[in-house]
């Protein structure tokens, strides 16, 4: 009889036929089926709370792939977590503008006030903390994220609270997304089983939107396109209106009315 122990288990997998039966439909909405892994390994942590010898194995099998293969996607993308992970997993952006802005002091607060360190879950099991690069929200830094939903403009007070709220079962709802759910919950969304509530709660705020709002206003369009590429394969030209190139003007930019531009001396260093 063949050897069926899976290697480095853990002994208490929640991986069942209903998962099996889940990831073979999953592989099923590709041509390729391997390309379903990344899905299906959300899928295990939405089943395990992590990435398990199990998981790995079972998604191994079931696209026919060795284990070492899935284990080299799983160890490469951080989403992907090897450790249990809380109810509640709480990214502080730490990239460059969100660390000037204050994501270094929200970051600290926050691993004195759950005592834990980065990458590392609260005694109660609620709370994950760890520091993220870039979350693509400059323009609301320092932004902070709980399961992958987004909380702009955060202070070392609001951030607290929110983990406070979190830890409570007080209902929390992300100023550009849907109401929090659980990790695992959310896990389960990213590996494509919609739980329903994409359209949930607003998806852009005033400061994203401002370029809309502008166009819109001065009834700014995208340029018609390009001229059909000549036989010698020069580049097409494309039309800017003279306004569009100029750029924004200063009463466009909040907070930069009253700067100006020094042309002379008069502050030179002595």
């Amino acid at each position: 009889m063949a050897d069926t122990t899976v290697p480095y288990s853990t002994g208490d997998s929640l991986i069942g036929e209903t998962t099996i039966a889940e990831m073979r439909e999953l592989a099923a909405r590709y041509p390729v089926g391997r390309s379903a892994l990344l899905p299906m390994l959300h899928l295990v942590q939405s089943v395990e709370g992590r990435i398990t010898p199990e998981g790995i194995e079972a998604c191994a099998q079931v696209l026919g792939l060795t284990g070492a293969e899935v284990s080299a996607v799983a160890t490469f993308y951080t989403m992907y977590k090897r450790r249990p992970v809380g109810d509640y997993h709480v990214g502080v952006c730490t990239n460059t503008l969100c660390a000037i802005m204050g994501g270094d002091l929200i970051f600290e607060r926050l691993k004195q006030h759950l005592d834990v360190g980065n990458d590392e879950t609260t005694e109660d099991g609620k709370i994950t903390l760890e520091h993220l690069e870039c979350n693509a929200a400059c323009d609301y830094a320092p932004v902070m994220m709980v399961n992958w939903e987004f909380f702009d403009d955060m202070t070392p007070e609001s951030a607290t609270q929110l983990v406070d709220d979190l830890r409570d079962g007080t209902e929390v709802k992300s100023p550009r997304g849907a109401t929090i759910c659980t990790w695992k919950e959310a896990e389960r969304v990213l590996a494509g089983f919609p739980d329903g509530r994409a359209d949930e709660g607003p998806t852009g705020g005033k400061a994203t939107l401002a370029g809309l709002r502008l166009a819109r206003e001065r009834n700014w369009t995208a340029p018609e396109g390009t001229h059909s590429r000549s036989s010698n394969g020069a580049a097409a030209e494309q039309t800017v209106s003279a306004e569009a190139a100029a750029g924004p003007r200063p009463e466009d930019q909040p907070g930069k009315e009253s700067q100006t531009v020094h042309t002379d001396d008069s502050r030179k260093e002595d």
